[in-house]
């Protein structure tokens, strides 16, 4: 299977106060984390990088399959961001889209994920747990294609969404794909957990 796995971690991190993607989760970095459990994983690791793109950058492995692609526009929100990394990824059939807030996703899952996109024709797999909908998401060359075409004012929501009718839903237990770490009070949480 064709997959290259990419990261968004552009953001300013306002709410958190400081870059959500050099949180620790279990011993490493958010972003560092990250990467580890998309390198067995995908062909190549995109990360896209913004505010404070030089210190972010210090997190990331030495790997020449891990490459940084830094978005100067990055306060123009995620799809500009999203935009850069797909532009990157040119050659995958799949792109495992992960954001750098959401670290806790378990390694099976991804397998899981990348199972289903490889065993069906689905232009979108998507995680769920207790039917609500979260991340990491696999999009397929032609969904990311739609996204790269799309104008500024428009979200890669939208067509995610144009698309849900053909998607695959991947139902899981894994609480991790709706751990969205934006506030402080958020990454107490994710910290206690790992202590429970």
């Amino acid at each position: 299977m064709n997959a290259a796995g990419l990261i968004l971690a552009a953001g300013r991190s306002s709410r958190m106060g400081r870059d959500k993607a050099l949180l620790k989760f279990r011993g490493r970095a958010f972003l560092t984390h990250l990467v580890y459990l998309l390198l067995p994983r995908v062909g190549s690791v995109t990360v896209v990088l913004g505010h404070h793109a030089d210190r972010v950058a210090a997190a990331l492995p030495e790997s020449p399959r891990v490459r940084a692609a830094v978005n100067a526009d990055y306060d123009r929100g995620m799809l500009s961001s999203l935009q850069r990394g797909l532009s990157e990824t040119s050659r995958a059939d799949w792109i495992l889209w992960m954001l750098v807030d959401h670290p806790a996703v378990r390694g099976r899952l991804l397998d899981e994920l990348l199972a289903v996109a490889a065993d069906s024709d689905a232009p979108v797999v998507i995680p769920r747990h207790r039917g609500e909908r979260g991340h990491p998401i696999i999009l397929s060359r032609a969904v990311a294609d739609e996204i790269l075409r799309l104008p500024p004012d428009r979200s890669p929501q939208d067509v995610v969404r144009r698309h849900y009718p053909e998607a695959r839903f991947v139902d899981s237990d894994d609480s991790g794909v709706l751990i969205d770490v934006d506030r402080p009070e958020d990454y107490e949480r994710l910290v206690a957990g790992q202590r429970a």
